[in-house]
C-alpha cells in the first residue's frame, strides 16, 4: 500500500483511481464492507483502489480542547495497518486544515477528485457533506460527475439488529465495557497498539512495572481498570492495564497506558505491542496515598488473574 499526501505524487504514477472518502475510525465491520465495494469497483474498471482518508478528524480540528471532540477508537497508524490488511492499493492522506475548510464544494471537487486523483468512480454516503460549511453534498457530486465524467455510487450500509453499524455506537458501548459486542461490530477485538515508553517508574516502585504506551489521541474512548491480553510478536499474554490521567498523582496532560503483564520481567522499551481488552475491572479513581494505591493495584492484579483465568 502507497501512502501520500501530495495529489501530485499520485499523479506521477497513475492517471486514474476507484476512490472513497472518510474518517474510517475503528475500520469497522461497516468500513469493511466499503473498502470491499471499492475493490470489487477497483478490479471491475481495471484500476487502483484508493481511500481519501481524513486527518486529523475536521471534529478535532474545530475543538477547543479535547474534552469537545469524541473519543478515537484507531490511531492514524492503526487506521493504515488495517487498510493495509484489507488490501487496499493507496491512501491519500488528506489534511483537514483551514485552507481545506474554505475550499468551496467545486472546488473540492475540481481540484482533489478531478484534477488531483482523476477519479474515475467515487463511493461515497449519501449524507456526505463537504467544501466550505459543508456545502457540497451527494447530489452535487452526482452532477459533477456527469461534467467530469466520473460516477458517483452511494455506500453499501452495514446493519445489524435493524441499526446502521457506525463509530459512535461503537465508542459508546466501549464506554460500557460491551467488550464481546465491540469484537462483533469490529470483526476483531478492541485493542490499542503502540511503542513502549519509559515512564515515571512508579510501578516499580511500587511492585507492579508497567508497560507504557501514549495512545496518540486527543481523547481516549476507555478510562479505568481492566484485564488485558498484550500481543508482544506471536506471544500472547496477560495484564491488568489502566488507561486514563492518573488523578491519583494528580497529573494534568495527555492520558496514558500503563500495562502491567503478569509474571513478567523482561525489558519492552523501543518494542511495540497490542493491548487487547477483554473485562473491565473498574473506574479508575484517586486514592488518598501511595499505598493505598498499591493496596487497590494488588487486588486488581488478582481479580485481572480470576478473570482471564475463565
Amino acid at each position: 500500500m502507497i501512502i501520500f499526501q501530495d495529489t501530485n505524487h499520485f499523479s506521477q504514477i497513475q492517471q486514474s483511481c476507484v476512490a472513497t472518502i472518510g474518517k474510517f475510525d475503528g475500520v469497522h465491520l461497516g468500513h469493511q464492507l466499503i473498502l470491499d465495494q471499492l475493490k470489487q469497483k477497483a478490479e471491475q474498471l481495471e484500476l487502483p483502489s484508493l481511500v481519501i482518508l481524513i486527518e486529523p478528524h475536521p471534529e478535532e480540528f474545530f475543538a477547543a480542547s479535547a474534552d469537545d471532540c469524541p473519543a478515537r477508537l484507531t490511531d492514524l497508524n492503526e487506521k493504515l495497518d488495517l487498510l493495509e490488511s484489507f488490501g487496499i492499493d493507496y491512501v491519500f492522506q488528506l489534511a483537514f486544515s483551514k485552507p481545506l475548510s474554505e475550499l468551496s464544494a467545486q472546488d473540492y471537487i475540481k481540484d482533489i477528485l478531478v484534477d488531483g486523483l482523476g477519479v474515475a468512480s467515487f463511493i461515497v454516503g449519501h449524507d456526505f457533506r463537504f467544501g466550505h460549511k459543508r456545502g457540497g453534498d451527494f447530489t452535487l457530486l452526482q452532477k459533477k460527475g456527469m461534467e467530469f465524467d466520473f460516477e458517483v455510487i452511494e455506500t453499501a450500509a452495514y446493519e445489524r439488529n435493524g441499526h446502521r453499524i457506525s463509530s459512535t455506537i461503537i465508542r459508546e458501548q466501549l464506554a460500557k465495557g460491551e467488550f464481546s459486542l465491540v469484537e462483533q461490530l469490529l470483526g476483531r477485538p478492541y485493542s490499542i497498539k503502540g511503542r513502549v515508553v519509559r515512564g515515571k517508574q512508579l510501578g516499580t516502585d511500587l511492585g507492579f512495572p508497567t508497560c507504557n504506551i501514549n495512545p496518540q489521541r486527543r481523547q481516549i474512548p476507555l478510562h479505568g481498570v481492566f484485564a488485558c491480553e498484550v500481543k508482544l510478536g506471536e506471544r500472547v499474554l496477560k495484564a491488568a492495564v489502566n488507561i486514563g490521567y492518573r488523578p491519583t498523582l494528580g497529573e494534568d496532560g495527555d492520558a496514558l497506558l500503563e500495562a502491567h503483564i503478569l509474571d513478567f520481567n523482561e525489558d519492552l522499551y523501543g518494542s511495540t505491542i497490542e493491548v487487547i481488552f477483554k473485562h473491565k475491572i473498574r473506574e479508575e479513581v484517586k486514592f488518598t496515598d501511595l499505598e493505598a494505591l498499591k493496596r487497590q493495584i494488588s487486588a486488581d492484579v488478582d481479580q485481572v488473574r480470576e478473570v482471564l483465568a475463565q
